[in-house]
């Protein structure tokens, strides 16, 4: 079970994927690079590199649910 502190919550608007703020630099509304497609393929089992946008910072996805993506390390503040 991966922890709560990996998980950040994101949104889909019309194809596509934008978290609320980056969990790195703090920008708002942010667009990622990532289709409704690969989401399935994560939940699936396959892992996925993201790297925000605005900043750089990378996590490695190991999962999704309709919801939040779940990353390898945590990415919420403590």
């Amino acid at each position: 079970m991966i922890p709560f502190a990996n998980t950040w919550p994101y949104e889909i608007i019309m194809k596509d994927i934008y978290v609320h703020e980056c969990p790195f630099c703090r920008s708002a509304n942010v667009l990622l690079p990532l289709k409704p497609a690969e989401l399935k393929l994560i939940h699936e089992g396959c892992k996925k590199l993201l790297v925000f946008p605005c900043c750089f910072n990378k996590v490695t996805l190991l999962d999704t649910d309709r919801d939040y993506l779940l990353a390898d390390r945590p990415i919420r503040p403590s």
